[in-house]
């Protein structure tokens, strides 16, 4: 089947753009493809920044993807970098672009449009936000002025603003190359979209790596000085003196285009896309950081600003626009991975929070395993929450935290999300098991296990943030971890022994069983269920869970 010739026009290089580019041309090799980066740069590895600050990237050509010259003589792609499109004429099909050079300005005609603009970093409009030592990062060009700045100053105090994603890679990667770092987070924890417990095994590594925190306070001015701030004054009115600002606040769709030319926005500001990634005006495309996709658990639209999905929705606009005919885009569920020192924090989907806020009933259990078989040399914990529906058991999310393994096992359930999959389905996945990579019973099996015990009233689960009181509270841990950390008005009896020392229970009340993580708390949970107790249940993840969620209902030995 021949290809129609045909203009399309990309409008941003990086991720989506860069991506549309080349499938077009893969697809079709007749038509004139033209692409606009505002920048200096395509197709960058924007997530590899952080790392090139912080020395692990040490050779920044590596983060140059695909340089303007392969785009020419590869896929025969005309790439203008420093040339940014200032408006769009629908009617004539034309987009007016200026030379950030010269200043010149011309008028290109197109047949297929493709806007990959991505989305602008949240500058707040204070006194002092264009000083030379406070940052975003967004590009090479931003990167570039950071570690100037960094050789010019030395390692001296960094604040970073924000506990997200980029604000815990910068952390991270500031505290490598010497620096003290303050870390700023509006939201009372880091990495807001966990649920709160989970992520507090990545504040504590923070604070052991000496990162002072700042939880639920936000930056409400800049300390003014010469040429440069001194600091910044949180809410509240404590100040933090430091040589460099980095602002990891989030990011805003960069949708002036669109809006201009007349395309339909979303409730979230994105731009509206069909599953062909089809604006309002179906010669023109959106893809990226700039859109709104449909969520895999949810339905609705949402913006969700990774580079996963950017990439996949451009190679479908891509091809859409060289042809007329593509797969559609698939829903997208926010998987998404970070390292902060020796932990590793990933989720997909709806957290517990995430799904209240949506106004979805949802239940969830969180267990400790190890990531590969205990008797192995080298095992560690991974935390794992699990999040499913209370009737059918539809997966809904998941979180992980550990020093290794997590990310396989969210890809894991982030497949299953994806594929519409019960608890039930995902007890019975075969996954490769040899005791350096997992085990027989893998974490996402045992995760699976406790979720399907829930739902069938085997062992119902508490989550580690439930309210006991009046409940008959019963610790099945051995004495001397009871020592170590107990909660006050648990009645202690080892699970090993338990059944001599019913009598000492009282059948009647309510009961919830905890242990370390749950494993000993089901055993314990199911043999009083057979003993007459017929209000038994589990608190979820234990008293590991339990000291993270409700620090202050644990009493430490």
């Amino acid at each position: 089947m021949t290809t129609p010739n045909r203009t399309i026009v990309v409008i941003g290089g990086v991720a989506g753009g860069a991506s549309a580019a080349a499938r077009a041309r893969r697809c079709n090799e007749a038509a004139t493809i033209i692409l606009y980066e505002k920048d200096a740069y395509v197709s960058f590895a924007n997530c590899g920044l952080p790392y090139y600050l912080g020395g692990e990237i040490a050779d920044r050509a590596k983060l140059l993807v695909s340089p303007v010259e392969r785009f020419k003589d590869r896929f025969n792609i005309d790439v203008h970098t420093r040339h940014e499109v200032l408006a769009i004429d629908r009617g004539a099909k034309t987009v007016t672009v200026v030379n950030r050079i010269n200043g010149e300005t011309l008028q290109q005609h197109f047949d297929k449009l493709i806007l990959a603009p991505g989305a602008a970093p949240i500058r707040p409009e204070l006194e002092g936000i264009d000083a030379a030592n406070v940052f975003t990062l967004r590009n090479l060009e931003d990167t570039d002025a950071i570690q100037d700045f960094m050789k010019g100053a030395g390692p001296g105090r960094a604040i970073v603003v924000g506990a997200g994603f980029i604000g815990l890679e910068m952390a991270e990667q500031l505290h490598r190359v010497g620096w003290s770092v303050d870390l700023v987070e509006l939201s009372p924890q880091v990495l807001p979209p966990l649920d709160p417990e989970m992520a507090k095994p990545v504040q504590i590594a923070l604070e052991q790596k000496g990162v002072r925190l700042h939880l639920g306070k936000g930056l409400k001015s800049f300390i003014p000085g010469h040429d440069r701030v001194q600091g910044i004054v949180l809410d509240g009115g404590a100040a933090i003196e430091g040589d460099l600002v980095l602002l990891g606040m989030g990011v805003r769709p960069s949708t002036q285009l669109a809006a201009a030319a007349g395309l339909e926005l979303g409730p979230m500001g994105g731009i509206c896309i069909n599953e062909f990634l089809q604006t309002s005006d179906p010669d023109i495309y959106a893809v990226g950081d700039a859109v709104e996709y449909t969520h895999t658990v949810l339905g609705t639209k949402m913006r969700v600003p990774l580079a996963g999905p950017a990439n996949r929705a451009g190679r479908l606009a891509g091809e859409h626009a060289a042809t007329g005919r593509s797969a559609s885009m698939a829903p997208v569920a926010g998987t998404a991975i970070v390292r902060v020192f020796h932990q590793t924090a990933a989720l997909t989907g709806l957290s517990i929070k995430g799904a209240a806020r949506a106004g979805l009933e949802a239940r969830s259990v969180t267990i400790a395993a190890g990531n590969h078989a205990g008797y192995y040399p080298g095992a560690s914990t991974i935390l794992l929450k699990l999040v499913y529906a209370p009737g059918d058991g539809r997966i809904l999310g998941a979180q992980a935290v550990g020093e290794a393994g997590v990310d396989k096992r969210i890809d894991v359930i982030a497949t299953a999300i994806h594929f519409g999959g019960t608890v039930r389905q995902l007890a019975g996945v075969d996954l490769a098991y040899a005791p350096p990579f997992g085990s027989a019973k893998d974490p996402v099996h045992m995760a699976a296990f406790a979720a399907c015990n829930d739902l069938d009233d085997l062992s119902p689960l508490l989550p580690a943030d439930a309210d006991l009181t009046g409940l008959q509270i019963l610790d099945v841990r051995m004495d001397e971890e009871v020592k170590r950390m107990r909660l006050p008005g648990a009645i202690a009896l080892p699970v090993d022994g338990l059944r001599k020392h019913l009598d000492q229970l009282d059948p009647a009340r309510p009961t919830v069983v905890l242990c370390h993580s749950g494993m000993r708390a089901h055993v314990a949970a199911r043999l009083l269920k057979q003993s007459g107790f017929e209000d038994v249940s589990v608190l979820s993840g234990g008293m590991l869970m339990r000291r993270y969620a409700v620090p202050e209902s644990v009493i430490p030995g």
